[in-house]
């Protein structure tokens, strides 16, 4: 038996979509990996497929697209290295990459998103939370490796030892043979100090061979020149060769002690590996979804498609004309009508091939709210099948088909018809594609055909659980509008198309004489129920664009009623602040009064003292009231003043600021001043504030939180010109100034080197810009720009 999935997704043109998918990964080994998925007809499985897809969406549209540049396959590599063996500094340089890209991805989980809200992550949070980073051999590697070819000189004390012995070495040569140049100078081919087989040599002429005491190495191709030794630095070339042999040991050690460490991290190395093309494979999904704006479908296990405003993912977007179709509640099978060209047989790859993505784990260009099913198999007969090698013609090819369809289909599957029945003679072919609609009925398997036989509607008018569809088309412009309408048998129109072109009328109605009495009466019944359609459709847009208004109308109103009941909260808040500023000075003023008229009392008679004794106690409980409304409250501070002195700043317990006036009374309250109001405050209810010194400490410190808040290390200026990014740039570096990064990186590309070279140039001219250089190789080399910041 054929896996039917094998067969759709060639008839329905997956492997297009894949290849869109291979393109939008980051490594080699995914593409391979994404050619290993299979459709998946478990609920729960592409469930969870769709959900990671999802989650990866929302992090690219949250944060941008991870950095994923060093996922290999190092399975090899590894192996080498648990066997004994040496690495390579390119193999170990690809360690480095490979466990940079998981430590970035543990960043770029990290990192804040552009809206600073949070987002629900289940799988793909796990997968990068698992992965494993290693810091410490990430660095050590690359400190002593700085490309594959080229170990760095303090990779080891020995090699540095080494390697100034060479350079010595070196410039005593050839101190002695410019010597030899200058004294010898017209033996010599040219006075220049070469190297052949390892050792420095001098171009000497053929007839003079024998002046220059030494050994020959070579002879040039014309044979005038030899190349020789002289014997006044042998010696010394045989001590150079000896400490390049020293050198070369040296570096075998190196990369044998760096190959040591990656052997003893082998395994949690290699369990990344399946965990990185993982990720690699989620986020191509991911950022496909965004190419096509695609979304999550519902699913269900009832067998029911409800797709809106889906778009075929191949197919232009700018000019596709979305679909709506549903199958599988009110009717298990449908039969779609039509002209050629009219968009049939794309409606129906449409919904086959959504399904088979969505069962791969993609999402979908198709409404958030649309409904799809897993099926066990998909079948689908649709085009020219005619096979010359195996004799067969159209017919007989759909024919072969269609049998086994009939013979592997069952309630779990999706089958689609494009053309049931055509390519023979058409009473025939109409009678077959009935029968074949029936027993896809009688079976409740999930069927959609397309057709041109009128007997096909009629089966679809007259059968419960089958419903007409048609591709709608505009006779007045001869051309179809690509809109599917389902519950609505196609009309032909062959004559009005016929007489618009310019077939003579006599023609047309002889024509229509030949018609039986039947087909014309079917004919017009169409034609009737089209313009009906038509009506209510026209209706239709007419009331969802009154009722948009209304709902638009609506809104306007609520949002003016919100703004009225702002204004009316704000007047309330700020009435009811008044008040309460009110009542505190009345409060404060009360309280010195009473203390000025105890002061007064022993002044003065009995009798003024009993009413002053009056009016003290009717003004303590008019007090006792303003305190009972106001709602003030005064509070013990959490880290009260404890050493205090006139004109200090300080901060009541009711919240606003004060100078002090006097200092504490034998009962511990100061007397502070607040603006034009004087009032005596427990001194343990007073704060200590700096208000100007605090207030610019703040702003200052606000600024450059929020800057080093937002602050990236990088900036990635590719694609632009340099008049496009000169300010970007200067504000940028402006920016990490302020934040106090001492250095970022500036990812220009290398191109043909003409942004590089402006933007350089430029950067000398900024102040905030100490120098500059040229990135790592390992980390984008001449295409990245480092800028150290003063």
């Amino acid at each position: 038996m054929i896996d039917s999935f094998t067969k759709a997704k060639k008839t329905l043109e997956f492997d297009k979509v894949l290849s869109e998918l291979k393109a939008l990964a980051s490594a080699k080994i995914t593409t391979e990996y994404i050619d290993t998925i299979e459709i998946s007809t478990n609920f729960d499985e592409v469930n969870s497929r769709l959900i990671e897809t999802s989650e990866a969406l929302k992090l690219i549209s949250a944060k941008g697209e991870p950095s994923l540049f060093g996922i290999v396959d190092i399975k090899d590599i590894l192996k080498i290295a648990e066997i004994g063996g040496v690495l390579s500094p390119k193999e170990l340089l690809k360690i480095t990459d490979f466990l940079r890209v998981a430590r970035n991805l543990k960043s770029y989980l990290k990192k804040e998103t552009y809206d600073h809200k949070e987002i629900s992550l289940s799988v793909v949070n796990e997968l990068i939370e698992d992965l494993y980073t290693n810091r410490r051999l990430e660095e050590d590697i690359n400190e002593k490796i700085i490309s594959e070819d080229e170990i760095a000189d303090d990779a080891s004390r020995e090699l540095m030892r080494i390697r100034k012995s060479i350079a010595g070495k070196k410039d005593s040569i050839k101190e002695k043979l410019n010597g030899i140049l200058n004294s010898h100078a017209e033996y010599l081919q040219e006075q220049i100090v070469t190297f052949r087989y390892g050792r420095y040599v001098v171009p000497v002429k053929l007839e003079y061979k024998s002046r220059v005491k030494g050994l020959v190495h070579d002879i040039s191709s014309s044979g005038q020149t030899v190349y020789i030794e002289p014997m006044s630095v042998v010696d010394a070339n045989n001590e150079l060769k000896e400490l390049y042999l020293k050198e070369e040991a040296e570096i075998e050690k190196i990369l044998s002690e760096l190959t040591e460490k990656v052997s003893l991290d082998a395994d949690n190395i290699a369990v990344n590996q399946e965990k990185l093309i993982e990720l690699d494979f989620i986020f191509s999904k991911a950022k496909l979804a965004l190419n096509q704006n695609a979304n999550m479908p519902k699913l269900n296990n009832r067998k029911y498609i409800n797709l809106k405003k889906a778009y075929h993912p191949l197919l232009n977007r700018e000019v596709a004309v979305p679909i709506d179709i549903y199958l599988g509640d009110e009717f298990t099978s449908l039969i779609i009508t039509g002209p050629n060209t009219g968009g049939k047989t794309v409606s129906i790859k449409t919904v086959g091939l959504l399904v088979l993505m969505v069962q791969y784990g993609l999402l979908i260009p198709a409404s958030e709210d649309s409904e799809i099913a897993i099926f066990d198999s998909v079948f689908a007969d649709i085009g020219d099948e005619q096979s010359i090698e195996q004799s067969l013609s159209t017919f007989s090819s759909h024919m072969v088909n269609i049998v086994r369809i009939i013979n592997e289909a069952d309630e779990n599957s999706l089958v689609l018809f494009d053309e049931l029945g055509a390519g023979t003679d058409p009473t025939e072919g109409a009678a077959l594609a009935r029968a074949i609609m029936q027993y896809m009925l009688d079976r409740q398997i999930r069927c959609i055909s397309t057709t041109h036989y009128n007997q096909l509607k009629i089966y679809a008018l007259t059968t419960d659980g089958v419903a007409n569809a048609s591709m709608e088309f505009d006779v007045d412009t001869l051309s179809p509008t690509y809109k599917l309408l389902i519950g609505v048998p196609g009309k032909s129109n062959a004559f009005e198309i016929s007489k618009r072109l310019g077939l003579p009328d006599f023609i047309i109605e002889e024509s229509k004489k030949l018609l039986s009495s039947e087909s014309i009466e079917f004919e017009d019944v169409l034609q009737a129920i089209d313009e009906d359609r038509t009506k209510i459709a026209s209706l239709k847009e007419d009331l969802e664009r009154q009722n948009k208004d209304l709902i638009e109308q609506n809104r306007r109103l609520e949002r003016e009623l919100k703004k009225t009941e702002d204004r009316r909260e704000k007047i309330l808040n700020e009435s009811k602040e008044e008040a309460r500023r009110i009542l505190l000075n009345a409060k404060q003023n009360s309280d010195l009064i009473l203390s000025e008229l105890k002061e007064a009392k022993a002044n003065i008679s009995s009798d003024n003292s009993k009413k002053i004794q009056e009016a003290q106690d009717l003004l303590r409980e008019s007090l006792k009231e303003t305190d009972k409304n106001s709602g003030l409250e005064i509070t013990e501070s959490k880290n009260p003043i404890k050493e205090i002195k006139v004109g200090d700043k300080v901060r009541t317990s009711l919240g606003n600021i004060a100078t002090v006036l006097e200092l504490p009374d034998n009962k511990g309250n100061v007397l502070v001043q607040s603006g034009i109001m004087k009032m005596k405050m427990p001194q343990n209810t007073l704060t200590r504030v700096n208000v100007d010194e605090n207030a610019t400490k703040v702003s200052t410190k606000k600024i450059i939180r929020n800057k080093t808040k937002n602050i990236k290390s990088e900036i990635d200026i590719r694609g632009k010109n340099f008049e496009e990014v000169r300010g970007i740039v200067e504000k940028y570096i402006d920016d990490a100034y302020i934040s106090g990064l001492k250095s970022v990186r500036i990812i220009h590309g290398k191109g043909t080197g003409v942004l590089r070279s402006k933007l350089r140039d430029y950067m000398k001219t900024i102040k905030a810009v100490k120098s500059f250089h040229d990135a790592p190789y390992n980390e984008g080399g001449d295409g990245v720009t480092v800028v150290i910041i003063k």
